[in-house]
């Protein structure tokens, strides 16, 4: 079938669960709920986007300075999703706030490190 998308399978790793929870409690607390419901509205979006188009995420630059390209990323200004696509699943590893140390947030959360 011409134009025909290939859907994938969203999976969160407890990681990035509890990345969400804990975006969704900081802005409850020091903003409010009304903020805290809109930011998670948004990034639920963009992971329910990579269902159907997960190539369009860049590559994270912190990665690619190491030399890893097999982790993509996709945004909501100012949070960044961190995932990879295997096969028909895309995992999502990580949820953070863009500004914080992402050199040392990716290698400790993806690298182990």
């Amino acid at each position: 079938m011409l134009g025909a998308t290939r859907t994938y399978t969203v999976l969160f790793t407890g990681g990035a669960e509890r990345d969400l929870v804990s975006i969704y409690e900081y802005i409850a607390e020091a903003d409010s709920l009304a903020s805290a419901d809109h930011v998670l509205n948004r990034l639920q979006e963009v992971t329910d986007s990579l269902s159907q188009f997960p190539e369009r995420g860049r590559y994270p630059k912190e990665l690619i300075a190491l030399g890893i390209r097999e982790y993509r990323q996709a945004s909501f200004k100012p949070y960044r999703v961190i995932y990879r696509i295997t096969g028909t699943r895309v995992i999502i590893y990580l949820i953070a706030d863009g500004r914080r140390d992402m050199q040392s947030l990716l290698a400790r959360r993806l690298l182990g490190a």
